[in-house]
C-alpha cells in the first residue's frame, strides 16, 4: 500500500481502535520485537570519490560533502592540487583531507599527449606521495610509459572513456594495449562508459580483474552512446551483480563514485548515488 499521509492516519486510527478494545475481547497481540539487522557483508573493496566530481566546487566543499557521506578517499585532481603546487602546498592539502578523514589515494585522469607530459605527471605523483596514476596516454606513448611504471614503481591505470573518444574506449581495449607490459600498468574500469560502448563491465571486470587498479562508479541511462548520467540504482547497471564479481575476484582498490548528472548542483544526486551503493554493500548476494 502506498505511504500517503492520508493512509498514515487511517492505519493509526485503526490501530489505535483495536488497542482501545483489546481489554474487552482479549484478541490483541502485541508485535514480537524488532529483530536486529543481519551482520553486514564483508567487502574487500573501499568506496571513495573520483575528484572530477567536484569541477565546478573548491577543496572546502569537496571535503566537507566527503566527511558528511562518511567517505574517506579522494582521487586528487590537478584543479584541487595543481601540478605546480609547492613542498609546502602539498602538504597543506593533506593536512587539510586529514582534518576531515580523508586520504588523496591517487591522482587524475591527467591526460598524456607527450614524454614530457609523462614524465611532468609522474613527478607530480611522486611529490604528492601517492602510487597510483589515472592517466590517459596516446598509444604510441604505451612504451614509455611502461618505462616509467618500472622506473617509479608506481600502479598506472588508464581510465577508459566509452564511444566519446577514439583512445580507450572500453576495458578490452586498455587490456589489449597492456596485456603484454608491465604488470602493473592496467586500467580505471569506469563502468558506466564501459556500457555506453556496448560492454557488460560486470564480465568485464571478472575477465580483467588482474588489471583493475581503480573503478569508477555510476550509473548511466542507456548501454549506447546515448546513454547519460543518472544516479546510482536507476539506470541499466546490474550493481548487485557488480558487487558479487568485485567479491569473487577480491578486488581491493577503490570503487570511486564519478558522478556526472547536474555538476553544477550535484549534492542530492551524489547522497542518493552514494546511499544507494553502500545499502547494496551490507547485502548478501
Amino acid at each position: 500500500m502506498k505511504h500517503t499521509r492520508r493512509n498514515f492516519f487511517k492505519q493509526g486510527l485503526a490501530g489505535a481502535l483495536l488497542m482501545g478494545s483489546a481489554s474487552i475481547g482479549h484478541a490483541v497481540t502485541l508485535p514480537d520485537p524488532v529483530k536486529a539487522k543481519a551482520p553486514k557483508a564483508v567487502n574487500p573493496f573501499q568506496l571513495g570519490m573520483a575528484g572530477y566530481t567536484f569541477v565546478h566546487f573548491d577543496l572546502e566543499t569537496t571535503l566537507k560533502t566527503l566527511q558528511r557521506l562518511d567517505i574517506h578517499y579522494l582521487c586528487i585532481k590537478d584543479f584541487h592540487l595543481p601540478f605546480n603546487s609547492t613542498d609546502e602546498q602539498i602538504k597543506a592539502f593533506h593536512e587539510k583531507c586529514a582534518s576531515y578523514g580523508v586520504t588523496g589515494y591517487a591522482v587524475g585522469p591527467i591526460y598524456m599527449k607527450s614524454q614530457e607530459e609523462i614524465d611532468k605527471g609522474f613527478e607530480y605523483a611522486k611529490r604528492v606521495g601517492v602510487k597510483l596514476i589515472v592517466g590517459v596516454p596516446n598509444y604510441e606513448l604505451l612504451p614509455y610509459v611502461d618505462k616509467k611504471v618500472k622506473e617509479y614503481d608506481f600502479q598506472y591505470a588508464i581510465h577508459l572513456h566509452g564511444p566519446d573518444i577514439k583512445t580507450y574506449p572500453d576495458a578490452t581495449d586498455v587490456w589489449e594495449h597492456t596485456k603484454d607490459l608491465d604488470a602493473r600498468l592496467g586500467m580505471c574500469l569506469d563502468i558506466g562508459h564501459d556500457l555506453r560502448n556496448g560492454c557488460d563491465p560486470v564480465a568485464d571486470l571478472k575477465k580483467y580483474h588482474t588489471r583493475v587498479f581503480d573503478i569508477h562508479i555510476k550509473d548511466v541511462t542507456d548501454s549506447s552512446k546515448a546513454g547519460k548520467g543518472i544516479e546510482i540504482g536507476r539506470g541499466k547497471i546490474d550493481f548487485p551483480a557488480l558487487i558479487k564479481a568485485l567479491r569473487e575476484v577480491n578486488y581491493t582498490g577503490k570503487c570511486s563514485l564519478e558522478y556526472e548528472k547536474d555538476m553544477k548542483d550535484p549534492f542530492l544526486g551524489i547522497a542518493e548515488s552514494i546511499g544507494y551503493f553502500k545499502a547494496m554493500n551490507d547485502l548478501e548476494f
